[in-house]
């Protein structure tokens, strides 16, 4: 049997690229469907809450020194397995792409929380606080502004690969946003806070950075190089591929418990998620919009502003959901808030993902 010939006249290209397959095959099925899994168990948790008062309760009074046993391990089955991808020796590349980086650290760190704290203010405080339970609307401004201080460290990648992005870039710009997050998330966190006239409980605060950010680095940096040492990328990627559904599966059990503290407010008043999610979605737009123009104006490259439009935008969710439920409480309207950054995450960043792609074209068409 022989190859079909091209038609006569035609050229064959043999150096040009395979065309990128579409979105829904390039995420994996639980990535692509996980808001599904997120309304699911937003919807068991609010379920078991509300039917269950007694025995949330009990598990909301699991503490020590204001930390939440059951939660404070969930999360860390979460967020060690995404630290482990981390390579923090590609910090050594920051020059290599100087341009992409600044624009990204300008964006996380410069704009993106305080222009959560605004639309915070605006929305919660004004626009929609006839709606809201008055004692609460300190605690929704906290978590909001928790949600927006950390920038996002796992699912950047996933976002990464389906905008074409430069693997590099992505894991250079992760691997030095996790850094500054040691330093700056406290500080940043609690001067907004004080804007916005909320006490901030100085030990808490740097309490939970301590536990969710400072140990949970160190352990998988030193994890990582134990693996890599000992039987190099393969047994890295072998152990990565266990805790992979693990940290998934932490997160989802986590929703379970945040709504089913809350569950018997939500029964009361559900538009409180609505309201919440505003703010949310027009940081987004607003901070991944705002990256992408930057970078175009630098002439830096599609590959990268693309992967740092959406670094730009996104969120550390799981870390603001743990330090939300530390310093407010398990039953506070900041660990609601924060766990509403879950449910928008991967819709509205597939979009921005879609919006990168399709503009690819008018990008490098700058002159």
């Amino acid at each position: 049997m022989h190859a079909a010939r091209p038609p006569q006249g035609s050229r064959v290209n043999a150096t040009a690229p395979p065309a990128a397959a579409p979105l829904s095959r390039r995420i994996g099925g639980f990535e692509r469907h996980l808001s599904w899994w997120v309304l699911a168990c937003i919807i068991a948790g609010t379920a078991l809450g509300y039917g269950l008062p007694g025995v949330f309760a009990a598990l909301g009074g699991a503490e020590i020194a204001q930390v939440n046993l059951p939660v404070a391990g969930l999360i860390w089955l979460m967020i060690i397995p995404m630290l482990l991808k981390i390579d923090f020796g590609a910090m050594a590349q920051v020059r290599r792409h100087w341009r992409g980086i600044g624009v990204t650290v300008f964006i996380n760190w410069a704009v993106k929380p305080f222009s959560m704290a605004l639309l915070a203010w605006l929305f919660l405080r004004h626009v929609f606080a006839p709606y809201l339970p008055a004692a609460q609307i300190d605690s929704y401004v906290a978590g909001l502004i928790l949600l927006a201080a950390a920038p996002c460290t796992a699912m950047v990648f996933v976002w990464s690969h389906l905008c074409d992005g430069d693997p590099e870039f992505t894991l250079t710009q992760v691997a030095l946003n996790d850094a500054i997050m040691v330093f700056a998330f406290a500080p940043i966190v609690a001067l907004l806070l004080g804007i916005s006239s909320i006490t901030v409980p100085w030990p808490t605060l740097l309490l939970s950075v301590g536990l969710y950010i400072v140990v949970p680095v160190l352990m998988a940096a030193a994890l990582r190089r134990w693996l890599l040492a000992r039987g190099g990328q393969p047994a890295l990627q072998a152990v990565l591929a266990k805790l992979g559904p693990l940290s998934m599966a932490a997160l989802l059990l986590t929703l379970v418990l945040l709504f089913g503290f809350q569950g018997r407010q939500i029964v009361a008043q559900p538009l409180i998620i609505a309201m919440l999610a505003v703010p949310i979605l027009i940081q987004v737009y607003f901070n991944s919009g705002l990256s992408y123009l930057i970078n175009r104006k630098l002439g830096v490259a599609h590959c990268v502003a693309g992967p740092s439009a959406l670094i730009g935008a996104s969120n550390f969710f799981e870390l603001a959901v743990a330090t939300a439920v530390g310093v407010f409480g398990v039953h506070s309207g900041a660990a609601l808030a924060t766990v509403v950054g879950v449910l928008v995450e991967v819709p509205v960043m597939l979009s921005v993902v879609r919006i990168v792609n399709r503009s690819k074209g008018w990008y490098e068409a700058r002159g």
